[in-house]
C-alpha cells in the first residue's frame, strides 16, 4: 500500500470496499491515539476515528495530493476531533483518573500498542504536556511524519513546528527527570 492514497483510489473511483478495509486496518490504532492527543479520552478518540473512516465510506472526499494520505487522514480527523471540541467545550465530563475501569481499558489499549515499559512511561509523561506539546512529538515520533507533514496537519508553518518540537522534547526531558527516568536511555 502506498501511504494508502492507492487503496482510497481504489474506493473512491471503483467502489472496492476493499480499499477502505485496508486503509481502516493500517491507520486506525494510530488515528486514535492520536486523537485521544486532544480529547483526553480514549473511547472518545475511538468514536471520532470512526466518524473520519465513515466520513471517507460515505462522502468520499477528495484527496488533492497535496501531501501523504496519512497527512491528509489526519487532518480530516483532526478537523473532526475539533468540531467535536467546540460542540462539547461546554459540557463538563469526568475525568479518567475518577473512572478506574475507563482506566484499565485505555491502559490496557496502550500495552496493545506500545509494548515495551519505556515507550510507556514516555507516553504518560507525555499525557502531562501541553496539547500542543503532545500532537506534535505524537505525530513526528510516534506516527513517524515529517516536520513538513506534521506542519500541514497541526496547520502551521514548518519554522514554527521545529520551534514546537524543540521546545516539547525539552518539556517531556523535565518531566521524565522529575519522574526518575534516564532521559539519554531514548
Amino acid at each position: 500500500m502506498d501511504n494508502g492514497a492507492s487503496s482510497y483510489r481504489r474506493f473512491r473511483e471503483n467502489g472496492d470496499e476493499s480499499g477502505l478495509i485496508e486503509i481502516i486496518r493500517e491507520y486506525r490504532d494510530g488515528l486514535i491515539f492520536y486523537l485521544n492527543t486532544f480529547v483526553g479520552n480514549i473511547h472518545i478518540a475511538e468514536e471520532l476515528a470512526e466518524d473520519t473512516f465513515v466520513l471517507l465510506g460515505t462522502k468520499k472526499p477528495r484527496d488533492k495530493g497535496k501531501g501523504s494520505f496519512k497527512t491528509w487522514l489526519y487532518t480530516i480527523g483532526r478537523n473532526l476531533t475539533l468540531n467535536y471540541l467546540k460542540k462539547h467545550s461546554k459540557k463538563t465530563e469526568i475525568s479518567l483518573d475518577d473512572c478506574p475501569e475507563l482506566i484499565s481499558d485505555e491502559e490496557s489499549l496502550e500495552e496493545a500498542y506500545i509494548k515495551e515499559e519505556r515507550k510507556i512511561t514516555v507516553h504518560r509523561a507525555l499525557k502531562k504536556l501541553k496539547p500542543e506539546y503532545r500532537q506534535v512529538l505524537w505525530l513526528v515520533y510516534f506516527e513517524d511524519m515529517k516536520i513538513s507533514q506534521t506542519a500541514a496537519v497541526m496547520k502551521k508553518s514548518v519554522h514554527n513546528t521545529e520551534t514546537l518540537v524543540y521546545r516539547a522534547r525539552k518539556t517531556l526531558k523535565s518531566q521524565l527527570e522529575m519522574e526518575g527516568f534516564v532521559y539519554e536511555e531514548l
